[in-house]
């Protein structure tokens, strides 16, 4: 059993790893440096809900049918996120943060696999709650253009608002949250003046450039799905956008601390992985 067990682990992994390069040359889209663990477990139960006997049948499927490689794409996106996710987080931008970006005439954010949107918006709210909203571009990105449609119109099941409301509270919230959004039927509809300078963007961490001269990057949740050397690269893709003295926030599991970029970074806020680039650098 156990030699038996073995033989399907390693059928399996061989046929992740084609699949994985058939995605990538047929629709430029790289998973390959993914965790292997997230990828497996989307792919294995992509596979199960579909009936398929195996990934290698799965795979024609996925190379043949565009449509059923959209559908898979939504799978392995990462697409868990919610309005002010970990309310300390932006309770320590409100510290520590905004009173640095106060005093740019212009700032700059980049908010890379923004997902649904919920923390755009949210960190939208901050900027406008402190005065600095009119000011500020924000750039947010995914490469996945299905969920970055959602972000776009900015729609939410109107029973998480109950959820959201709390979280804006924790986080130093200045007014009442429902100056946010407009509720309609099952929906709440986020307030169109917060859209005017979010620009949405479709961009691949794993293959595309860097944004240049960014104040603030905030990328969060993400690395995580990632294998060491890619988390690396993207660090990288980060370090280059960012001016100096700019500012970078990653999820709470999260860390600079082995990449070869770690040197060029102080601790704004350890604990939840806010970091300030060098301006000696």
């Amino acid at each position: 059993m156990p030699e038996n067990t073995s033989h399907n682990d390693l059928t399996t992994s061989i046929e992740i790893e084609f699949l994985l390069e058939g995605i990538f040359r047929r629709y430029g889209y790289d998973f390959r440096s993914y965790s292997p663990a997230h990828i497996k477990r989307r792919l294995i139960n992509k596979m199960k809900q579909n009936k398929f006997r195996s990934l290698s049948e799965m795979q024609h499927h996925v190379l043949h049918d565009k449509n059923f490689f959209n559908s898979l794409l939504k799978d392995l996106s990462i697409n868990v996120t919610e309005m002010f996710r970990d309310p300390a987080f932006y309770v320590a931008l409100r510290k520590e943060v905004i009173p640095i970006l106060k005093t740019y005439p212009f700032i700059k954010v980049w908010h890379a696999g923004c997902a649904s949107g919920e923390e755009v918006y949210s960190f939208a709210i901050l900027l406008k709650e402190e005065g600095i909203y009119d000011r500020t571009q924000i750039y947010a990105t995914d490469f996945n253009n299905n969920i970055l449609e959602v972000a776009r119109k900015g729609i939410y099941p109107v029973d998480r608002i109950k959820e959201y409301t709390v979280n804006y509270q924790k986080a130093g919230g200045k007014y009442s949250f429902t100056d946010y959004y407009l509720a309609k039927y099952n929906s709440a509809i986020i307030d169109q003046a917060l859209k005017k300078n979010i620009v949405f963007a479709e961009h691949n961490l794993v293959t595309d450039t860097v944004f240049a001269e960014m104040h603030v990057i905030i990328c969060r949740n993400v690395l995580i799905y990632f294998n060491r050397d890619l988390q690396n690269k993207v660090i990288r893709l980060f370090n280059e956008s960012l001016v100096h003295g700019g500012f970078l926030g990653l999820g709470t599991k999260e860390t600079i601390q082995f990449s070869n970029y770690n040197a060029q970074y102080t601790d704004v806020n350890k604990e939840l992985k806010i970091y300030k680039k060098k301006v000696n650098e």
